[in-house]
């Protein structure tokens, strides 16, 4: 098979869990290992080790000026290291365009915790796609960069690349920039990636069996606490907005009535340093069973955060690069409804990995 050329906007753990992926499986092919871990081994027959990183771009001054291969393990990055064998010939990491993919609340925080800017002049980014080959570009900026995810959309419709939206920046799911991809001929998908095993497809699933199994759900909340800089950033509390509608909505569309808001709560917690890429999250439902007796539910998850990510990430890709291969243009919605939080239309996770299951087999004959 051909590779899929991937860009990727933000070097940070989730990137390096993605890249990190691509050759731990290369090599479990090689050796003739499982595969772990996968969602799908193939896609419309692209194995996981069929991406290529093409193009990088990234604003910390100890990222930019490097190779893709050094980029990942420079701080702030703290994820789990579980690939050392990388492609030594991996793209050099660009400047990227800044606009408000910083909060300068992080400031305040030790070097090693933070983000510290480079004092470069960003490069012509649709030039650089242009050059790189790319097919997808994959979007990992901090939450709460709005302009800036903005910024990489308009240059992914200028140079007919695919966008695969990782954060809770709304695009795929907001009409007007949907529409553009559509007109363009371009498929995307997005917005919000979902983990593999997580905080939010948990929440969905226990909300989802309250509903089928008769109970009824009187108030809930998760909480969830870090150590990377997703979490330091999500400090400042205006960078918030979106990420807090995209989870409240993933849970609360499992519901066919949804709960008032005073008696729902999603959302980051804190920044724990020391927790690093492991994230705790905490969650509780109160409820209703047989006779209105009441019953609750607490549970504590506690998962690696970036891997986790990279798990539904490399499918979500794949599932784009079919659609390309096969002339989809527009929003993805089975794909989107199935790895991400907040897709153009919500379904139960069932029937959304069944279109999944559905689309695969329609287009990879």
């Amino acid at each position: 098979m051909p590779k899929i050329k991937i860009a990727l906007v933000g070097v940070g753990n989730c990137a390096s869990s993605l890249v990190q992926g691509i050759s731990h499986y290369r090599q479990l092919k090689n050796d003739d290992g499982d595969f772990t871990g996968l969602m799908h081994r193939k896609i419309g027959g692209y194995e996981p080790y069929d991406l290529q990183v093409v193009a990088a771009f990234d604003v910390d001054a100890r990222k930019v000026g490097k190779r893709l291969n050094k980029a990942i393990f420079s701080e702030p990055n703290n994820t789990k290291v579980f690939c050392h064998k990388l492609p030594s010939n991996s793209p050099i990491v660009r400047m990227g365009e800044l606009l408000d993919g910083y909060s300068r609340h992080m400031d305040d925080f030790p070097r090693r915790q933070r983000f510290v800017l480079a004092k470069r002049k960003a490069v012509n980014v649709e030039r650089v796609l242009r050059e790189s080959g790319a097919q997808i570009l994959v979007n990992y900026l901090p939450v709460g960069s709005e302009k800036a995810t903005q910024f990489y959309t308009r240059c992914c419709l200028n140079t007919g690349l695919s966008l695969v939206n990782c954060i809770p920046v709304f695009i795929v799911s907001n009409t007007k920039w949907a529409d553009k991809f559509s007109q363009a001929g371009i498929p995307c998908v997005g917005d919000d990636i979902k983990a593999q095993v997580g905080a939010t497809i948990v929440h969905r699933t226990l909300t989802r069996l309250f509903h089928e199994r008769g109970a009824v759900l009187d108030a809930t909340y998760q909480l969830n606490t870090g150590g990377n800089t997703d979490f330091l950033n999500m400090l400042n509390r205006r960078r918030l907005k979106s990420k807090k509608v995209s989870k409240t909505e993933a849970v609360q569309s499992q519901l066919d009535v949804p709960l008032p808001p005073d008696q729902v709560h999603i959302g980051p917690s804190d920044y724990v340093p020391w927790q690093k890429d492991n994230k705790v999250c905490f969650i509780r439902m109160e409820g209703r069973g047989f006779g209105g007796v009441g019953l609750n539910l607490e549970l504590r998850l506690s998962v690696e955060d970036s891997p986790n990510s990279a798990g539904v990430a490399i499918d979500a890709i794949r599932c784009c690069q079919l659609a390309r291969d096969r002339g989809v243009a527009g929003p993805l919605k089975d794909i989107a409804a199935y790895t991400m939080k907040h897709p153009p239309e919500q379904y139960t996770d069932e029937e959304a990995r069944q279109k999944v299951e559905q689309f695969i087999e329609k287009y990879q004959k």
